[in-house]
C-alpha cells in the first residue's frame, strides 16, 4: 500500500450523529426485551438505569480522546498511545469481538422482521441477503455509505416515534408493577439482565472508528457524539417504558420483532399498521447493520496498518479508497457467526467485548492525562477525575456481570484472545530476529 493513500475527510457532525445513532437504534427494535426473560420490570429498570448512567459518563471521555486522537483505530489507537503494543491489540480484539458479532446478531432480527412481513420467506435467508447486499454497498465509498446511513437513521427515527405514537392511547401505567422493596428484588436478575440494556447503547463508540475521515475531528465529534448519546438515551426510556405499559413484559421477552408483535397484539392481525411500522422498522435494523460494518471494517483496517493483523486487509480500493478486504473479511466471519450462534448469545458475547474495551479506554484516559499532560485536548470531559473514576466502576460491574450471565462463552472470548496474543508476540519476536 502507497504510504499517501488516505481516506477521504467529508463527514461533519451530522453524519457522525446519523453513524452513532444508526450504529445503535437496532436495540430499541430488538434485543433489549430478552432482558425481561432474565428480570422482573423493575430489575431490568435498575440494570438500564446503571448502564445508561454508565454510557453518559463514558461518552463524556471517550469524547475526549476521539477528539485528542482521531485515527481509525479508536479504543485499540488510545491505548496503544497510553499503554503500548500489547494493549493496543488487546483493546482493538475486545472491539472486534463487539463490532464483528454485533451484526450476525442484527442480521438474525433483520430476517425475523422480513418473515414477519412476508412469512413464505425464510427468516435466516432473508438476514442473510440483506447483511451480503449491505456489503456491497459499503463498498462504495465513504461519502455514499454516510449520505446512506444519514437517510436509514432518519427514517428509522422516525419509525420508533410512529411506535410511540400508535402506542400513546393505549398506554396504561397501572400495567406496570408498584415498586418493590429491597429485600425483594433479586440482584442475580439484576445482573443477568446487564448485556441486554448495554444493547439499547452497544456500538455507540463507533464513531471514533470513523475519526480519519472526519473534516473537523475536534468540532465535529463532541457534537455529533453528545448528540448521538442524547437522542438514544431519549428514545430508550420511552420504549421501554411504552412497551411496558401496553403488554405483558414476558410475552415479547424472547421475540426478535417484540414492536412489531405489540402493534399486532393492539391493533388486531387484519390492521395494516403493524406491518407499516415493521417495514420502517427495516430502516432501523439496516441503519445499524449497516453502520457497524463500517465500524468493523474501519477497525479491521487500522489494525492491519499497526501490524497486530494481516497486511493486505490494509488495502485500499482505487478510487472510493475503501478498505474492501477488510470490508469482506468481517463479512464473511459474521455470516459464519450467524450460522452457528443464536440471537442472544451473539449479544451477550458482543457485549462482553464492548465491556471490557470501555474499561481499557478508561484507564487509557487516566494514562494519558498523566502521561501526557500538554496534549492538544480541543475538549476535555469535566470533573477530572471524580467522573471517569465513577465512570471506571460502574464499567467494571457491568463487566462482571456479562461474564456472570454467560461464563462459558466469556472463557471463549478470553481464551481465542489468549491465543491471538502469544500469535503476534510471536511474530514480533521473530521480526526482531530478523
Amino acid at each position: 500500500m502507497k504510504e499517501d493513500q488516505k481516506m477521504h475527510k467529508v463527514l461533519h457532525s451530522v453524519h457522525l450523529w446519523g453513524i452513532a445513532v444508526g450504529l445503535v437504534i437496532s436495540g430499541d427494535y430488538f434485543g433489549w426485551n430478552f432482558g425481561w426473560s432474565q428480570a422482573s420490570f423493575w430489575e431490568f429498570s435498575f440494570a438500564i438505569g446503571w448502564i445508561a448512567t454508565f454510557y453518559v459518563l463514558f461518552a463524556l471521555c471517550f469524547t475526549e480522546l476521539a477528539a485528542s486522537i482521531p485515527q481509525s483505530g479508536g479504543p485499540s489507537a488510545y491505548a496503544k498511545r497510553a499503554l503500548g503494543d500489547l494493549f493496543g491489540l488487546v483493546t482493538g480484539y475486545l472491539v472486534l469481538v463487539e463490532f464483528l458479532l454485533a451484526p450476525p446478531a442484527i442480521a438474525s432480527a433483520l430476517g425475523g422482521y422480513i418473515h414477519f412481513l412476508f412469512p413464505v420467506i425464510p427468516a435466516f435467508g432473508a438476514g442473510i441477503v440483506m447483511f451480503c447486499l449491505l456489503l456491497l454497498i459499503n463498498l462504495t465509498g465513504i461519502k455514499q455509505t454516510a449520505r446512506f446511513e444519514l437517510l436509514v437513521t432518519i427514517v428509522a427515527v422516525f419509525g420508533l416515534l410512529f411506535y410511540l405514537a400508535f402506542l400513546w392511547p393505549h398506554v396504561s401505567l397501572d400495567r406496570i408493577p408498584k415498586f418493590p422493596e429491597v429485600s425483594s428484588i433479586s440482584w442475580s436478575s439484576v445482573f443477568l439482565s446487564i448485556p441486554f440494556a448495554i444493547w439499547f447503547f452497544l456500538a455507540v463508540e463507533g464513531v471514533a472508528l470513523a475519526a480519519e475521515e472526519v473534516r473537523n475531528p475536534a468540532r465535529d465529534i463532541p457534537i455529533g457524539y453528545t448528540a448521538g448519546i442524547f437522542t438514544l438515551l431519549c428514545l430508550a426510556g420511552l420504549i421501554f417504558v411504552f412497551t411496558a405499559s401496553v403488554v405483558d413484559t414476558k410475552e415479547v421477552a424472547e421475540l426478535d420483532y417484540p414492536l412489531s408483535y405489540v402493534l399486532q397484539k393492539l391493533y388486531g392481525v387484519d390492521q395494516i399498521w403493524p406491518f407499516v411500522f415493521t417495514f420502517i422498522g427495516l430502516f432501523g435494523l439496516v441503519a445499524s447493520l449497516f453502520g457497524i460494518i463500517l465500524g468493523n471494517s474501519r477497525l479491521i483496517y487500522a489494525m492491519a496498518k499497526e501490524g497486530y493483523l494481516p497486511t493486505y486487509l490494509s488495502k485500499l480500493s482505487h478510487g472510493s479508497l475503501v478498505p474492501q478486504n477488510a470490508v469482506i473479511s468481517g463479512g464473511v466471519l459474521g455470516i459464519f457467526c450467524m450460522y452457528f450462534l443464536d440471537t442472544a448469545e451473539l449479544i451477550t458475547i458482543s457485549a462482553l467485548g464492548a465491556c471490557g474495551m470501555y474499561l481499557l479506554s478508561l484507564v487509557s484516559y487516566f494514562v494519558l492525562r498523566k502521561k501526557e499532560p500538554e496534549m492538544g485536548r480541543p475538549y476535555k470531559a469535566p470533573l477530572y477525575p471524580v467522573l471517569p473514576g465513577l465512570a471506571l466502576v460502574l464499567g467494571i460491574v457491568a463487566c462482571g456481570s456479562v461474564c456472570f450471565s454467560e461464563p462459558y462463552l466469556a472463557l471463549g472470548v478470553l481464551g481465542f484472545g489468549f491465543v491471538l496474543g502469544i500469535g503476534y508476540h510471536l511474530k514480533q519476536k521473530r521480526n526482531k530476529s530478523w
